[in-house]
């Protein structure tokens, strides 16, 4: 009888991955399918700790949860199906991406899973896009290197650890839901002891632009954080919970995918941002230096998400074309589509001034501080922008009877919304971009205008 029995499985490979502080990650999987055993793991990644919260045969069996069924799946060639699991009866939460791919000839499904604690629900939720673009692009990279027979764990491994390690920092240094508009800016009595009037001004002015997303450097950490926190204010909780205050003792590395983020400068006085991860964001960004006052900004939406397909279009192909590992530099990958080249320094002078922040500044300082007034006022002036935003949505698609015709009417529209200064639509639409993902394209994308061309075109009505 012993001779009809399955062999035992093997046991499955695991790496510890040491990591700063604590880590709500509990671990992360790469499984796959076998039509002969079922579902297998073939490797686990858990943060390096003293305390094992989860054991081997848990871990796999929870992986194991992920792939049950999926044998029948029937998806489209290159389709990623994202699931999310929650087992109150393991108290866990698992987030799995389940692909096909071809492995050494052979065509399987596979899954990709990262495991937390049940207790770690709300915290999570808000970093669930993030977190699912990053594991979606890593699939992408993965499936290139399976259809030419090599290993996909090297590279697993060099992108799990990042997101194990934005998920600590963000445990440990994200900006809270409600913030105390006493701890920013908006409060101090005397603007010009603290920040210039002029610098603030175009700070929050740009960061409405870019969609709320923005980049807060700098030298001193409190100062850093209290610029974030004012930024932050301009947010919704949940893009709050998407924002992080930057470390006293060391910098954070810079994340994609965060709307708010406050990183210190290095021993050169600098910070050196990622090309690659930031064309990665879904947004534009804002890159401001409480140091010098300046303030510079990313191209427009439409613009961003041109350069970031093409870019990630891009880097596949290098590493499509690469013929052995050592070609795959991802500093190299950008020079290797010719058609593309984007430009190096993507911040820019802000160039659109606008009149609704420094309407609202005006009148914010004309309060007294220390009261509850000021807190009003902020959320009577995002609400205004919010009601603004769906009113543009609501006179696009009656013009382009809901996008069956092109938009031709911006000049009716900026003179019937009251939106004449270039810098008060870019924060409208970016307000609209968020409620109706895809707006900007739409307007400006056809065919495709570039930041200086969309400039002349506002400018002509």
């Amino acid at each position: 009888m012993s001779a009809l029995c399955p062999p035992p499985s093997p046991a499955v490979p695991k790496t510890l991955i040491p990591i700063d502080g604590y880590s709500p990650l509990l671990a992360a999987t790469f499984a796959y399918w076998d039509n002969i055993l079922g579902p297998r793991v073939q490797h686990i990644w858990a943060p390096k700790s003293e305390q094992v919260l989860l054991s081997d045969g848990e871990i796999t069996f929870l992986a194991n949860h992920t792939l049950n069924g999926e044998i029948l799946r029937n998806a489209e060639s290159g389709a990623i199906d994202v699931k999310f699991f929650v087992l109150a009866e393991k108290g866990v939460i698992i987030v799995s991406l389940i692909f096909d791919g071809n492995w050494n000839g052979d065509r399987s499904t596979y899954g990709l899973s990262i495991i937390l604690p049940q207790t770690e629900l709300s915290f999570y939720l808000p970093l669930h896009r993030v977190c699912v673009d990053r594991l979606t692009h890593i699939i992408r990279k993965g499936r290139i290197a399976m259809n030419k027979a090599q290993s996909i764990i090297p590279m697993l491994k060099e992108e799990v650890k990042p997101i194990m390690e934005l998920l600590s920092s963000m445990k440990s240094h994200s900006v809270p839901e409600e913030i105390n508009i006493e701890d920013s800016v908006l409060n101090d009595d005397d603007l010009g002891d603290s920040c210039h009037e002029d610098f603030l001004r175009n700070a929050i002015s740009s960061h409405l632009q870019t969609c709320g997303c923005s980049i807060v450097v700098g030298s001193n950490a409190e100062k850093v954080n209290k610029i974030v926190k004012t930024l932050c204010l301009f947010l919704t909780p949940s893009e709050r919970k998407c924002s992080r205050l930057c470390r006293s003792e060391s910098s954070f590395k810079y994340e994609s995918g965060l709307f708010v983020q406050g990183l210190l400068n290095d021993t050169n006085g600098s910070v050196m941002l990622p090309l690659r991860q930031v064309l990665y964001s879904p947004y534009p960004a804002t890159h401001i230096d409480v140091d010098v006052n300046t303030v510079k900004q990313m191209p427009p939406c439409h613009e961003h998400t041109y350069n970031r397909r093409r870019y990630m279009r891009s880097e596949l192909t290098g590493l499509w074309r690469a013929a052995s590992d050592d070609d795959k530099a991802q500093d190299s990958v950008i020079h290797t589509d010719e058609s593309f080249t984007p430009n190096l320094n993507i911040f820019q002078d802000v160039l659109h001034r606008d009149t609704l922040v420094k309407s609202f500044l005006d009148q914010m300082f004309l309060l007294k501080p220390g009261l509850s007034l000021r807190s009003v006022f902020l959320a009577q002036f995002l609400l205004i922008l919010h009601r603004k935003a769906l009113t543009l949505l609501k006179y696009i698609e009656d013009d382009t009877q809901k996008g069956k015709k092109p938009f031709k009417s911006l000049r009716n529209l900026k003179v019937d919304l009251d939106l004449t200064a270039e810098g008060d639509l870019n924060i409208i639409m970016a307000f609209a971009e968020k409620i109706k993902p895809g707006l900007h394209s739409f307007i400006f994308g056809r065919p495709f205008y570039t930041s200086v061309q969309e400039r002349d075109v506002l400018m002509a009505f």
